[in-house]
């Protein structure tokens, strides 16, 4: 009997815990609508010859069981990918690989998910065949090149992919996950042998890289004013979008970017993380510069490039660029400048009106609800809950939709990097890693999931700005003097 399943819940209650060997789950009971076909379910209706008008369908309730492992073992964790979907715990895949990298390697993971398949029989009809869990396992490794292929990237020998290949090879010959593998493979040798041969290239402690091509003598002459409010905003928008596109999420984690174990952490931590915010601080220092730099500016000339940053400022806003547009607001906020009176005088109401509502939007009230309901109005409420977030993700990984046909007021936001870091830092100081028994807290891993499915969806939606670089204006900004990353962010 085929049965369509329905999105609407009637009910869910709390069943409670159960207890394994190694791992803690919660357990919750959801009555859900079904839709039975029209002929199934004449005969319990009382029709003759178990038929109905065509399209007719008969509505149910069903309760469905869903387990959710709260704690484990890594072993536990691990070998919970390749029955989570039997658990109807459908997000846990996307949680998992968002997050592990807190309690275990990319080789532990394989290690653990590899001994599991050894160890099952092949004794036909057993629920836990070998083909079921190697089934699984290559959904797995699917979602896992999918989503995160940076995980892979260990130059020049591949350890970690090569072992997947060799796992396919002999397991899966011709599969779809088989020869995603071989494809990410030669695209990072190609990206490594690339990055062997480039002289410059992306670097984490440097603002915005103009490129090889571009290296030129810099010119001083060029004057701030002299480039238009619209045409600066596209092009920090420009730098922005490129930076937060390259984002790993999972470097965004607290415990990796707050750098808990400062001793023993590298300055290389989280470079991703770092080139953003050390771009932001030269945006930061771009804006003290131009209005500080000449010592003799009479107060209505200074007022002239406070109006100038302003008016990008807005430009900015419209662009829905909260990161050039918090550094801009930050700079004019900041003492070197705030207390130039006589300058601040000459700025039109208009201009200090629209500097008063532009500087609401990151107000800290109440946690900064406000840059926050406004980023959700505008980046992410399509997709507000947990479960949405993780659907969202893997639909976009697995079927590359165009995301101008469906992304709505998702298209081209990019957020204040910072507002995220911050709540990631704050779960990672509020909850513990480890759990009763010495369990490993993967309910603290959800959470952090939650913030880590917004930015991965915010960046997709970067794929939506249509920007080309100005030279001259990115020469002139790279001229600019720059701050370190702690002075500022």
């Amino acid at each position: 009997m085929k049965f369509a399943w329905a999105a609407k819940m009637s009910s869910v209650q709390d069943w409670g815990e159960e207890v394994e060997d190694g791992a803690i789950y919660n357990v919750t009971l959801k009555r859900v609508q079904i839709q039975q076909a029209a002929n199934k379910g004449a005969r319990w209706l009382g029709v003759e010859n178990d038929r109905l008008p065509p399209g007719h369908t008969v509505s149910q309730l069903e309760t469905c069981k869903i387990r959710s492992i709260r704690a484990g073992t890594q072993q536990r964790l691990a070998e919970t990918l390749l029955t989570a979907f039997a658990d109807n715990d459908l997000t846990y895949t996307s949680i998992f690989l968002y997050t592990y990298r807190t309690f275990a390697s990319t080789e532990t993971v394989l290690k653990l998910l590899f001994a599991r398949y050894e160890r099952v029989g092949d004794s036909e009809g057993a629920s836990d065949s070998r083909g079921n869990v190697r089934n699984a396992l290559a959904s797995v490794l699917r979602a896992w090149l999918d989503q995160c292929p940076e995980d892979f990237q260990e130059p020049p020998s591949y350890p970690s992919l090569r072992r997947v290949l060799e796992f396919l090879q002999r397991a899966l010959p011709g599969s779809e996950p088989l020869r995603k593998a071989q494809t990410l493979l030669e695209q990072l040798q190609a990206q490594h042998s690339a990055e062997l041969e480039a002289e410059g290239g992306f670097h984490g402690n440097t603002p915005f890289c103009l490129g090889e091509e571009e290296e030129v003598e810099i010119e001083l002459q060029e004057d701030f004013l002299s480039f238009e409010a619209d045409l600066v905003a596209e092009q920090l928008t420009y730098m922005d979008s490129a930076l937060f596109k390259k984002v790993i999420p999972h470097q965004c984690l607290g415990s990796i970017w707050s750098q808990r174990d400062r001793k023993q952490r590298k300055k290389q931590a989280a470079p991703t993380i770092r080139a953003t915010v050390t771009q932001f601080n030269a945006v930061t220092a771009c804006v003290v510069s131009t209005v500080l730099h000449r010592r003799r500016l009479r107060p209505h000339q200074r007022a002239r490039v406070i109006q100038g940053w302003i008016d990008i400022a807005q430009e900015c806003r419209i662009r829905k660029n909260f990161s050039s547009l918090r550094a801009i607001i930050s700079a004019l906020q900041s003492n070197p400048l705030y207390r130039l009176k006589k300058a601040w005088a000459c700025v039109h109401k208009d201009s200090i009106q629209t500097f008063e509502e532009l500087s609401d939007i990151f107000s800290d009230h109440n946690n900064h609800l406000t840059s926050r309901e406004l980023l959700m109005r505008e980046g992410t409420s399509k997709f507000a809950s947990l479960e949405s977030c993780a659907k969202e993700l893997q639909k976009r990984t697995h079927k590359r939709l165009q995301l101008q046909k469906d992304m709505g007021a998702m298209q081209g936001t990019i957020p204040y990097l910072g507002t995220f870091l911050t709540d990631l830092t704050m779960l990672d100081t509020a909850l513990p890693d480890l759990v009763e028994g010495g369990l490993i807290n993967f309910e603290k891993r959800r959470r952090e999931f939650e913030v880590i499915a917004q930015i991965k969806l915010l960046q997709s939606a970067c794929n939506s700005y249509c920007l080309t670089p100005d030279p001259a204006f990115l020469r002139w900004f790279k001229s600019q003097p720059q701050y370190s990353e702690e002075e500022r962010y």
